[in-house]
């Protein structure tokens, strides 16, 4: 844990408490900061009052004495309109801020001195998880020590203290950039841009903007990556290039750069600052399928070159990826059906991912739709044998998929997964595949997408649990 002193003697409201906000109390109870705390949920409630937080509802905290909101990233800061709990703050004065943000004024100080430990941090609309992981993964492998964290695992005030080795690689999600002005990180990546969470930003103009702030707060000396596969990421490299000369670095996937960093067919090149160089074959990661993935690995390699002394480490330590929960993860087999769980697939363009991986599927999807639905999905929809539709999306998918795809009702994960099993094996696939791979958030039947990722899991080892004492059953009989 941070021990957050910034506020010692004052007093903090902390609005929101699922992990990152008791998080943010906890530490800030540690560093002697009174604290008020809220949330609609009671067992969150409870929880905060464990920690020493004073349980009141928001109307009745001291507003007068409050010099900060803590807000959750989940809590509206300004589209579709500031939550009332941000107009209050505002109109006494205190500062509305996020945990990340106590997290980079703790690390980084207030001046952000020559002795503060490195920051790595990663948005994007997909990808940022597996990259995250994997630049947590390579820094390990070369002797650091690497504390992954922020959007993705543990809250970033959850990591351990500072030491020599220390460098901190944080996924930051757009919410979580809005409620961190002062995060300064020494790396920033940005993976790509795709329309997402319109609704909290107001446009994809808005949402974009968002992001690129997050490489404008990198560290005067640092460093900035960008995947330009996309025209919204494409235009905002060319921004910080102009900004930051040879501190930007391009990434791009399927086409040469004359300078940054390039995948073709899987082999990944230096061409940063000097002539194309070969890294190695990305393919060799077991656990990095799909040339989605090779934009991840390049980012990654991109991202770590600057901070680790010899290059030639780098591929090797890529390759020996283990892969990241609920993102293309293998979490069994039975029979000849394997199980995909994609839970991190919130929207179309992570699903489109996973679907370009395998070529027989029983495709598990829904929840609640982001803006544009899976439309733009229908070059993969030849590769669908069935579709097993659940949670609040499941009319809007079925009218897609009307005519063009057979498809199920299912209406929960559990009936998806068993109808999905069971029709994959009678089919004539010789290696069919049930992906959950979503599309959607998953808050209408689930508390976020590792929860359902779980469920997912829990039950397929179910069935094969059972299948096994069928079928030994069967051998007895």
């Amino acid at each position: 844990m941070i021990e957050v002193n910034w506020f010692h003697g004052r007093t903090v409201g902390v609005f929101g408490l699922a992990r990152s906000g008791l998080s943010a109390i906890r530490t800030l109870r540690a560093g002697g900061t009174e604290v008020f705390a809220w949330d609609d949920k009671d067992r969150a409630r409870i929880a905060a009052a464990e920690l020493g937080a004073r349980v009141e509802n928001w109307t009745a905290w001291p507003w007068s004495d409050i010099a900060a909101l803590v807000l959750s990233p989940g809590v509206p800061l300004s589209h579709p309109q500031p939550h009332p709990v941000v107009v209050r703050a505002r109109a006494a004065g205190a500062e509305v801020i996020g945990d990340v943000e106590l997290f980079a004024r703790t690390v980084q100080g207030p001046d952000g001195g020559a002795a503060r430990v490195p920051i790595v941090a990663i948005t994007g609309t997909n990808g940022k998880s597996t990259t995250t992981a994997l630049i947590a993964h390579v820094l390990k492998a070369c002797g650091y020590d690497a504390q992954e964290g922020g959007n993705i695992g543990r809250p970033a005030l959850d990591l351990a203290p500072p030491k020599s080795s220390t460098i901190y690689v944080l996924e930051t999600s757009s919410y979580q950039i809005d409620l961190s002005p002062g995060l300064a990180p020494d790396i920033a990546v940005l993976t790509n841009l795709s329309p997402d969470h319109l609704d909290r930003h107001g446009s994809m103009q808005g949402y974009a903007a968002v992001k690129q702030k997050l490489l404008e707060q990198a560290s005067a000396d640092g460093w900035v990556a960008v995947g330009v596969d996309d025209p919204d990421s494409a235009a905002i490299y060319t921004r910080m290039s102009a900004a930051r000369g040879r501190h930007a670095v391009a990434v791009a996937i399927g086409k040469v750069l004359g300078n940054g960093i390039f995948v073709i067919d899987g082999k990944l090149y230096d061409a940063w600052g000097h002539s194309a160089e070969l890294v190695g074959d990305i393919k060799s990661a077991a656990h990095l399928p799909g040339t989605h993935n090779w934009q991840n690995a390049a980012l990654c390699y991109a991202a770590v070159r600057p901070l680790v002394a010899d290059a030639h480490l780098i591929m090797p330590a890529i390759a020996r990826f283990p892969g990241l929960a609920h993102r293309i993860e293998n979490v069994g087999q039975i029979g000849k059906v394997r199980f995909i769980n994609d839970s991190k697939a919130t929207n179309a363009d992570a699903a489109a991912r996973a679907l370009a991986c395998y070529p027989e599927i029983f495709w598990i999807a829904g929840g609640i739709a982001k803006e544009g639905g899976i439309g733009s999905l229908s070059s993969f929809f030849p590769r669908i044998h069935k579709a097993y539709l659940i949670g609040q999306a499941a009319a809007e998918f079925e009218s897609t998929l009307s005519g063009q795809v057979p498809f199920l009702r299912a209406g929960d994960l559990e009936s998806a997964v068993r109808a999905a099993y069971a029709d994959a094996t009678n089919s004539t696939a010789a290696e069919p595949v049930v992906l959950l791979s979503p599309a959607c958030a998953s808050f209408d039947q689930f508390d976020d997408f590792e929860h359902r990722g779980n469920v997912f899991r829990d039950l397929v080892r179910t069935m094969a649990a059972s299948e096994s004492s069928s079928s030994t059953l069967d051998r007895r009989a």
